[in-house]
């Protein structure tokens, strides 16, 4: 994919149609919950959103790079904490796009009987992972037109229930406020708070794709996206409390604003909100699609998953990793056979899981990263409401549908198996050479050539360069990056590299000090290097072709204030101290 090519329209697109789908289901859901005091619960997510606004600025702002939330943690604490928050956004994107194909083609199916359900959920996951795969670019356009139909529906929609509410009086919205609440009124705005708390599921994606973004981009899809959480969703729950008798809601749930176009417009409005629901979901599944591009290419780059997903075609594209996701899809709905309640669990969970992870990112990048240059600074009780906000809505979800965690983890507990086998692989490999040395000492079986392969592995993953980039002659530094790459990378060889700049050699004390761990650490080879020229992007991207040692191999300490370049200017080098 091209990096940076996306305008504020084209990036808001592709996550504004997963954000801006969530009006279909959650002005129900929340009235289900909270009643006549749906509007308010929404007005309250819409305020835990507009703290998380800096809450993402400034991580993103500091670390603008593909990942989100794995991202964020990658580069302020360990490499296994990451993988955690990035498995658990590949779950949410899974079921996002399941969920999502499937609804839109039901509300097609309600328009027109003859489709096939299943089979042409499968097709609407082929087209988008065909459209994803021909580049960002083509696929911006078509999020473009799915986002710009949406809008103009919605506000159709708003404009008729208006004339209607107007038109037939307020006797409909007296009698719903008038209506008895379930338990107390606190007890219903909990839990259609936690319930509306879906409703900005999207939110996080932008994160994911910031590389294909144009500078400055990425914080006005995050205020775009909260102001059409803001408008739309309290307005349309309070619409639907003004227009239609609270037991009528609930026997149209999973159709209310369908439901409102045929009470207040017609026929027609009811065929423009079917039709405009296939697409805004059709255009979640893409934001799915888009969000798993960035993230997993990050992961595979990082060793985490393997790295034969990285292949790209002529367009540029990692085509594998969408080919590799459309079959993760199918499976599952094939497996569940359509039948995708349990999904609800693993999206609900994942996602307010990956909001919170997030917020503990930036917490750690205030705590570790002090003098890493940010655009924005989230505060402290900012962040501490924001995750508590969260913190309730997944309780309130939990309590309410506690089978969801069972499914939850059941899905959950194989794919961390998975990318803990390529975390610690060297470990398990080691394992099963001791295992096999134990049972066949001599060699003499056909396990001979299974120890070979094996041995063979371990030295290739071990065999890959990294690089870290110092001048400073602080042994406990340099105590601390040997550190983080035992625990953290599979690797035995390891460059300390000193650009010398104006500077003719380097302290005598850095290379008594690398001299030094290079005795304390056996197992790592490490090599000291004095290299002429100017420290900065040019002198990377030559090190890189020179050594052939990928960017995000190559580590370097959290810049300060002082500190000429911006991150993103550094390629995917990494900070780990």
């Amino acid at each position: 994919m091209s990096k940076k090519q996306l305008n504020e329209l084209a990036a808001t697109a592709i996550c504004g149609n997963d954000i801006s789908s969530s009006c279909l289901y959650v002005s129900a859901l929340s009235i289900v919950y909270a009643g006549q005091y749906a509007w308010i619960s929404l007005l309250l997510v819409s305020a835990i959103l507009f703290l998380y606004r800096k809450i993402y600025g400034e991580v993103v702002g500091a670390l603008p790079l593909n990942g989100g939330a794995y991202n964020a943690l990658l580069n302020t604490t360990k490499k296994s904490t990451a993988s955690f928050a990035a498995t658990l956004t590949v779950l949410s994107y899974m079921a996002t796009a399941v969920i999502s194909s499937s609804e839109a083609v039901k509300y097609a199916h309600s328009l027109w009987s003859g489709i096939p359900i299943v089979y042409a959920t499968i097709f609407l996951l082929f087209i988008f992972m065909a459209l994803v795969i021909l580049g960002i670019g083509e696929s911006s356009k078509v999020a473009i037109f799915i986002f710009i139909f949406h809008l103009s529906s919605l506000v159709i929609l708003c404009f008729f229930s208006l004339y209607f509410l107007f038109s037939n009086g307020f006797d409909v919205f007296v009698e719903n406020f008038k209506a008895p609440v379930k338990g107390s009124i606190a007890t219903a705005l909990f839990f259609g708070f936690a319930a509306a708390m879906l409703g900005i599921s999207g939110f996080e994606s932008s994160a994911n794709y910031v590389e294909e973004q144009k500078k400055g981009v990425f914080r006005k899809t995050l205020k775009n996206m909260w102001i059409i959480v803001t408008v739309f969703n309290p307005l349309l729950a309070f619409l639907a409390l003004s227009t239609i008798p609270l037991p009528t809601i609930t026997t149209h749930e999973d159709t209310l604003l369908s439901f409102m176009g045929h009470l207040t417009g017609g026929n027609w409005l009811l065929y423009l909100i079917s039709i405009d629901a296939a697409l805004v979901l059709s255009g979640a599944v893409l934001t799915s699609y888009v969000g798993v591009g960035g993230l997993v290419e990050r992961m595979a780059l990082d060793r985490i998953l393997p790295k034969i997903l990285l292949k790209k075609n002529k367009r540029g594209s990692s085509y594998l990793i969408f080919v590799a996701f459309f079959l993760l899809s199918t499976s599952i709905l094939l497996i569940t056979e359509g039948n995708l309640e349990s999904l609800a669990g693993i999206y609900t969970i994942a996602f307010l899981c990956v909001m919170i992870l997030f917020s503990f990112g930036n917490m750690l990048l205030k705590v570790n990263r002090k003098k890493l240059p940010r655009p924005e600074v989230a505060g402290w009780l900012q962040l501490l409401i924001a995750i508590f906000g969260v913190g309730i809505a997944l309780i309130g979800n939990i309590i309410l549908n506690p089978k969801d965690l069972n499914v939850f983890l059941e899905y959950f507990i194989p794919a961390m198996l998975v990318i803990g086998f390529m975390l610690y692989r060297i470990t398990i490999l080691k394992a099963v050479l001791f295992f096999l040395d134990y049972i066949t000492p001599e060699k003499k079986t056909i396990f001979k050539y299974l120890n070979v392969k094996i041995k063979h592995a371990i030295h290739r993953i071990n065999s890959q360069h990294f690089v870290f980039f110092t001048n400073h002659d602080d042994v406990a530094t340099l105590n601390k990056v040997l550190q983080y790459i035992e625990s953290n990378e599979n690797t035995r060889r390891l460059k300390i590299v000193s650009v010398l700049g104006n500077q003719p050699h380097v302290s005598e004390n850095l290379k008594i000090d690398v001299e030094v761990l290079d005795r304390a650490y056996p197992d790592i080879d490490i090599e000291f290097i004095e290299e002429p020229g100017k420290f900065g992007p040019e002198k990377i991207q030559e090190l890189s072709k020179r050594w052939r040692i990928p960017i995000n191999f190559m580590f370097i300490g959290s810049p300060g204030d002082k500190f000429p370049y911006r991150i993103e200017e550094l390629g995917d080098v990494r900070l780990i101290i």
